[in-house]
């Protein structure tokens, strides 16, 4: 069995997107039904998901709507888990502490953090954080799009999520963009975060 077999993610990917498509008034059934994950709309996963289900869903998402509209869907699921870290897995006290320091300070700790917890997200992918301003993410093999093929950078779910813990922990005006992705046939997925 290889590492991509056996990698795991978060259920977020997976039940989030379903909440993002169902807020856009879009049917979330052929996209699961496609993905083969139809039964994780009826009962949502609440433990690790094996990480090819994951990206046979973002693939599904491409296949199913226009690629602008696939990469709003993921950017919300994205933002919809930054919101359930926040309220769920980074206790209230930690947030306040990074509220109070310098943003500089602040993204220093939540990038540790974040790569501390990389492989319940980015499953088998490598993840190389380079600091500095801006601060950059590189993904090799990212799960989000590795059955995807796209003119434009697709790893929205990522710029979502980080995004939205950027912005409520380190300053408000926090921005994540990518700026190159395997979709594309880049190297590698890079998301560069200012602030």
């Amino acid at each position: 069995m290889s590492a991509v077999e056996e990698a795991r993610i978060g259920p977020n990917a997976i039940t989030r997107l379903a909440e993002a498509l169902r807020a856009c008034a879009i049917d979330p059934q052929p996209i699961f039904s496609a993905a083969g994950l139809e039964a994780d709309l009826v009962t949502p996963p609440s433990t690790m998901v094996p990480e090819a289900h994951v990206s046979r869903l973002y693939g599904a998402l491409h296949a199913h709507l226009p690629t602008d509209e696939a990469c709003r869907v993921g950017f919300d699921a994205g933002e919809r888990t930054g919101r359930y870290l926040l309220e769920h897995r980074i206790p209230q006290p930690a947030q306040m502490v990074l509220r109070l320091l310098p943003p500089g300070v602040s993204a220093s700790l939540l990038l540790s953090l974040i790569e501390r917890h990389a492989w319940t997200f980015a499953g088998s992918a490598k993840l190389t954080i380079e600091r500095g301003r801006p601060v950059r993410l590189r993904f090799e093999g990212s799960p989000l799009c590795r059955e995807v093929r796209a003119a434009v950078p697709v790893c929205d779910f990522y710029c979502g999520t980080f995004r939205c813990l950027f912005r409520a922990l380190v300053s408000p005006g926090a921005e994540v963009r990518e700026t190159a992705c395997s979709a594309m046939g880049d190297e590698a997925c890079m998301l560069e975060i200012a602030w």
